[in-house]
């Protein structure tokens, strides 16, 4: 199985359907653990869809599983890579060369990683002709410490705007008409700055001022007058600004009355709120997921669906959190699974759950993901149940079987099985026939499943004693032929069966078989975790001393039914003799 599906994520990967590639790798994973390749493919996967921390998590894992395979530490050195964790992936390539100095893959990602590293390193083009007055704790200082400025921090705009040119520099362009931006920068200059509301300071800017003998105070002003006038412009801007601010904190407002009515069970209002909150904030998809969990309580589950889907488009277009984007595809599939009545509902909820852990894998997700594949199985087969034509297979089976045409009974058998599953006969009649085909494992699992639905039904044990018999396991067959006649003491193949064991037993007993036969049979018993806890047991195996060198406690220890059942069992298994 695990083959199978690790089989379906190459070819996938091989056509670049990486997110389906994922899915199979995972299910290879879930049924062979410890397999290095698989992990070494996820990896391989997730970084070609840029989820580099996820690449990561497989890379190291292929590595602890095989540290001493070169692949492995190409995938982890291509995982940092993609981080951004230049040392770390210079390290894991070199790693890699160590165990296989000739591999290409690994030479050409250490060159790759060395030259990123060496461009972070070097030194970044200062792009601000201001320098460095925005960096650090010194702006803020310089700031506080300017009567003017120390007003404009009690501003929440303002704060917004300085916190950004600290962040960018070359954004400084975008606030300049903010005379507040202006007069900050003349402070953090040491020089002052010539503001629409400060005649001091246009005097001081003046390049050449008037004269003392030239008191001609009516020709200065109109250039004072003049400057107010492109005041309202550049507050515009900032105007814009603050209105988007005040609506996103409205919408938050709402957000919050919204999940104060949802826990108290006011889904009605809860519904207003963030309908609200959707309709101030259009850039915040959290409303949308919200609004869809109180519709799914409500039982309203077209609608859930419907903010979703707009959840995921509108996530997408924002580039939001993939979080968020996976908790709406994965409240759809929870929707989608309310509202299945058939095995082909469960189908496009276990998409949308497929989907969300494409973006991010969590384990609720997961969880739901399995049950509802669960789900979809039971009501297949609820649906495909049929007991009339269950019993039609079953009599074409009973045909091909007298036929010896044991492969097409199977065939039968099994469609049987799938139209009714409960019944103990059909589990009987296949057993016999991967006897005949000589597939004891399979049939031995048919006659157990056989007892377990019909513990009277004594062919069952029949079956099961006969399998046990033809795989020399001759103590446990004749245990099973003994259950059987508990239910029928009179069943003559039960009675065949156990003489048969009887004879088998007794001849290992005395040793009359070939030494291929009791090495076969002691290699088996030792696999057997029963033999195995006798054999360690430190009573028992004083007993097996005292049998060897000490006869009269030897003796004492045959009055013991419980030691004698232990010591027939080591018998019947060839590891011991009685002579």
């Amino acid at each position: 199985m695990a083959d199978e599906a690790k089989a379906k994520g190459n070819t996938a990967f091989a056509a670049g359907n990486y997110a389906d590639a994922i899915r199979h790798f995972t299910e290879a994973i879930e049924l062979s653990p410890d397999n290095h390749v698989l992990y070494s493919n996820r990896s391989a996967a997730h970084a070609s869809l840029h989820q580099y921390a996820e690449a990561l998590s497989d890379a190291e894992k292929t590595v602890e599983l095989k540290p001493d395979w070169p692949k492995g530490y190409s995938r982890l050195g291509a995982a940092h890579l993609g981080l951004h964790h230049y040392d770390a992936a210079i390290s894991a390539y070199r790693k890699g060369l160590e165990i296989d100095p000739n591999n290409e893959a690994l030479k050409s990602g250490l060159a790759d990683a060395q030259s990123s590293a060496a461009r972070s390193r070097a030194p970044p083009p200062s792009s601000s002709p201001f320098g460095d007055i925005f960096s650090g704790a010194e702006m803020w200082s310089k700031l506080t410490s300017d009567p003017t400025t120390r007003a404009f921090l009690q501003q929440p705009d303002f704060v917004k705007m300085m916190q950004e040119i600290q962040k960018n520099p070359n954004s400084l362009n975008l606030y300049l008409k903010d005379q507040r931006v202006m007069q900050a920068l003349g402070v953090l200059l040491n020089v002052k700055m010539r503001t629409a509301n400060s005649a001091e300071d246009m005097d001081i800017l003046d390049a050449q001022p008037p004269p003392p003998d030239r008191k001609r105070p009516a020709e200065a002003e109109p250039p004072k007058e003049k400057e107010p006038e492109p005041e309202p412009e550049p507050m515009e801007v900032p105007d814009e600004e603050r209105e988007a601010r005040e609506r996103k904190r409205q919408a938050q407002k709402e957000k919050e009355a919204g999940n104060a009515a949802y826990k108290k069970k006011d889904f009605e209002a809860a519904i207003e709120r963030y309908t609200k909150a959707i309709e101030l904030d259009d850039e915040d998809i959290s409303f949308l997921t919200n609004r869809a969990a109180v519709y799914l309580e409500m039982g309203k589950y077209d609608e859930c669906i419907k903010d979703c889907d707009k959840a995921v488009e509108r996530g997408r277009e924002l580039r939001s959190d993939y979080k968020m984007v996976a908790r709406a595809l994965t409240r759809k599939g929870t929707a989608l699974v309310k509202m299945a009545k058939c095995s082909k509902d469960y189908e496009p909820a276990i998409e949308a759950f497929q989907k969300a852990l494409t973006e991010h894998r969590n384990p609720d997700t997961l969880k739901k993901r399995n049950d509802a594949e669960k789900a979809k199985k039971e009501l297949e087969q609820q649906e495909y149940f049929d007991p009339k034509l269950a019993d039609e297979e079953r009599e074409k089976g009973n045909e091909y079987f007298k036929d010896q045409k044991y492969p097409e009974a199977v065939k039968h058998y099994t469609e049987a099985l799938k139209r009714n599953p409960k019944d103990p006969r059909v589990y009987s009649n296949r057993a016999a026939c991967y006897t005949k085909l000589g597939a004891m494992p399979e049939g031995l699992k048919d006659a157990e499943k056989c007892i377990e639905l019909d513990p009277s039904f004594a062919k069952g044990y029949s079956r099961k004693g006969a399998i046990q018999f033809f795989m020399k396991e001759h103590d446990k067959a004749l245990e099973t032929y003994q259950e059987g006649l508990k239910l029928e003491p009179h069943n003559q193949e039960l009675l065949d069966g156990v003489r048969r064991c009887v004879e088998q037993i007794n001849k290992a007993s005395r040793g009359d078989i070939s030494p291929e036969d009791l090495k076969e049979r002691q290699a088996k018993a030792m696999q057997d975790p029963e033999i195995q806890n006798i054999l360690t047991d430190p009573v028992m195996r004083q007993v097996l001393m005292d049998f060897q060198e000490n006869p009269k406690a030897a003796q004492e220890h045959s009055r013991n039914p419980l030691v004698m059942s232990k010591i027939q069992k080591l018998v019947s298994a060839g590891i011991v003799q009685i002579k």
